[in-house]
């Protein structure tokens, strides 16, 4: 079983920027891809952004150019690089762990393991 704790969360302005972390532990051998989800108030949870073993990304359209996501295997560490943020980031962000790959986005059903979330508030 694989836990994941996030962290870095906070009030943030808009145009602000935000570091996400994400810790796994336990049984994490064969987790091959990670990802951050957000849902904001009254919408369904959405990816932001997904990174392979080898460190490849995956961004949703809304997020290019201003979210990195990057993963650190030896500390067993995912984060969520989030710059110039607007209100509409405003969400509690999930870490999502899975022990597939996926050519292009991977469906959300595949991630096995998540996190608590921790909550994002951008203000205007």
């Amino acid at each position: 079983q694989v836990e994941l704790v996030e962290s870095g969360g906070g009030l943030v302005q808009a145009g602000g920027s935000l570091r996400l972390s994400c810790a796994a532990s336990g049984i994490i051998f064969g987790i091959k891809t990670m990802a951050w989800y957000r849902q904001a108030p009254g919408k369904q949870r959405e990816l932001v952004a997904s990174i392979t073993t080898d460190g490849k990304g995956n961004y949703a359209d809304f997020v290019k150019g201003r979210f990195t996501i990057a993963r650190d295997n030896a500390k067993k560490m995912v984060h969520l690089q989030m710059n110039s943020l607007k209100f509409e980031d405003t969400a509690v962000y999930y870490c999502a762990g899975s022990y597939a790959t996926w050519i292009g986005t991977m469906p959300e059903e595949m991630y096995d393991s998540w996190g608590q979330g921790t909550q994002v508030t951008v203000s205007s």
